[in-house]
């Protein structure tokens, strides 16, 4: 099982991943892909968890449990896409996406054309601005 319990889709890259997936998620998933390497050239991209995943960051909480997380996430979920920013507060975002909506850390929306790529593109790059950072929560 994957994250959240949910059943792992087998890809060994980004480009394998995309391409497992069904028409039109896949077109959708696929330029949401290719908008992040575009805007964040450096950070790492995978395949994990059944998603697609960009940089790392560490985390150290107070009760002192530690360890490392992806900085931005991209998932194909029955009903929506989700982008992940677990870094971020993304309820501005939300709020400036009218047929986005705010799921468990991350920004929900049926089709790539229903959102704005300009504040996409936002959350992309502040994601990115932490990639590679340690947090103390």
């Amino acid at each position: 099982m994957g994250l959240y319990g949910k059943k792992e889709r087998i890809a060994d890259t980004p480009e394998a991943y995309v391409e497992g997936l069904e028409s039109p998620r896949r077109e959708d998933i696929g330029r949401l892909h290719e908008r992040i390497r575009e805007l964040t050239p450096t950070m790492a991209a995978s395949a994990a968890e059944g998603m697609l995943t960009y940089g790392r960051y560490s985390y150290k909480s107070r009760s002192g449990r530690a360890g490392e997380w992806w900085a931005l996430g991209v998932a194909s979920n029955k009903a929506y896409i989700s982008l992940y920013a677990p870094t971020l507060n993304l309820e501005p975002y939300v709020a400036r996406l009218p047929k986005a909506n705010l799921g468990r850390g991350c920004i929900r929306f049926k089709r790539l054309d229903d959102v704005d790529l300009g504040v996409i593109d936002e959350v992309i790059r502040a994601s990115a601005a932490n990639d590679g950072q340690s947090f103390t929560y």
